[in-house]
């Protein structure tokens, strides 16, 4: 049976068989040619219709997506949150001359340890020297107008007794004496004054500590109250470090933390929270706490990096979920729940909580026990089946 050509129809030409040359020779051949296209043709056609069958059969299996899995546990009744920061002194005091002049030495470096008293700068004497001097002669002179009005006014009381002069007299000698012991007084105070400033011209440490930082030089000339050494006090040491604003209301009825340095990262020392700022820094946005540590090591030094980690219990009954395997459509958030029996998968609603870390509490919508898809989320159908990749494990414990 011929096959009928598969191509466009072409408009047929009449010519006279018997018109062309060679017609008998011409006519056997095309009779085996013919014989030979109809068997070519009857092979295409077998073959397309084996690939047509094969696709059909390939678009009709269903297609099975790799997944992690995880199962999930329920909350572990605390959660711990950590924050870093770095080791500071409580008081950290900006040292300064208590009188202007020019600096005449500089008595120690950066990262000294100082006593209390002992000298860190001095001043050009000499300036400081010269008022001292001065304020002394008036105190002298002072002191020798009391001592002359003294001795007048007890002479000037033996003549009142004996009536040889009046008592408007005697008054004005008393007077004299009076005024004279005043004068002294102010002189006596100036110079006490001087003598003060004149000390003021060595710096010395208030406490013990360490220097931490040097702002002026030998040579430079400084104003009255001109930071000129800095001291970090040594008695108690701190770490500093800043709380999100959606974390910082729960962890204000927190006290006790402990604290931890990346230089000792197995060694927990104890902490109490001094103080959270109730204002957010304007340029972190972050809530800044001091943490103290008392009795700290040796080896807990000012600028190292720390870890606090704040302890929270009580709230953390919801379950919690990593954020890879959260969906979100039409701005519903959902989490792929897996059936182990039948091996697909089904969407779920959720009512989420805070975020801690890598993971996000889930309120509502899951259950513990029950086993969640966790990577491949955005790839998958409502009752897809799907292979998981690893056994399922439950949620590990999570650190901030």
């Amino acid at each position: 049976m011929p096959v009928p050509y598969p191509g466009p129809e072409v408009a047929a030409i009449e010519v006279p068989f018997s018109t062309l040359p060679n017609a008998n020779a011409f006519a056997a051949g095309l009779h085996m040619r013919g014989r030979g296209v109809r068997v070519v043709l009857l092979v295409l056609a077998g073959v397309a219709m084996a690939l047509a069958g094969c696709s059909r059969q390939a678009e009709k299996a269903p297609e099975i997506r790799p997944v992690r899995l995880m199962q999930l546990q329920p909350g572990a009744g605390k959660t711990e949150l950590e924050f870093s920061g770095d080791v500071r002194p409580r008081i950290e005091s900006r040292l300064g001359f208590r009188v202007g002049g020019k600096i005449a030495a500089r008595l120690v470096d950066v990262g000294a340890t100082v006593r209390k008293g002992q000298p860190l700068a001095r001043l050009d004497p000499t300036d400081l020297g010269l008022a001292e001097a001065g304020s002394r002669a008036q105190y002298d002179a002072a002191k020798t107008d009391r001592d002359l009005a003294e001795a007048d006014l007890k002479r000037y009381n033996e003549l009142f007794a004996k009536k040889f002069i009046s008592a408007a007299e005697q008054q004005r000698r008393q007077a004299t004496f009076d005024s004279a012991v005043s004068r002294l007084r102010q002189a006596e105070a100036g110079l006490r004054n001087q003598s003060n400033q004149t000390g003021y011209g060595v710096l010395t440490a208030d406490a013990d500590g360490v220097v931490t930082l040097i702002e002026a030089e030998a040579g430079q000339v400084v104003a009255a109250g001109q930071s000129v050494v800095r001291v970090a006090q040594t008695a108690e040491k701190e770490v500093a470090v800043g709380l999100p604003e959606d974390q910082v209301e729960r962890l204000r009825g927190i006290s006790d933390v402990t604290v931890r340095t990346w230089a000792a990262p197995g060694r927990l020392l104890p902490g109490r929270v001094r103080e959270i700022s109730p204002m957010a820094d304007p340029v972190t946005r972050t809530y800044a706490a001091r943490i103290s540590v008392p009795n700290p090591p040796a080896d807990f030094k000012f600028g190292m990096t720390a870890v606090v980690t704040f302890t929270r219990t009580g709230d953390d009954a919801a379950l919690r979920v990593p954020l890879s395997a959260l969906l979100q459509k039409q701005g519903i958030n959902q989490v792929w729940v897996y059936d182990a029996a039948a091996g697909t998968v089904q969407p779920v609603n959720v009512t989420l909580g805070e975020l801690q870390g890598n993971e996000i509490q889930v309120r509502q919508g899951l259950s513990p026990g029950q086993t969640i898809v966790t990577a491949g989320v955005h790839l998958l159908k409502p009752g897809q089946k799907v292979k998981p990749l690893q056994a399922v494990a439950p949620t590990p414990a999570v650190r901030n």
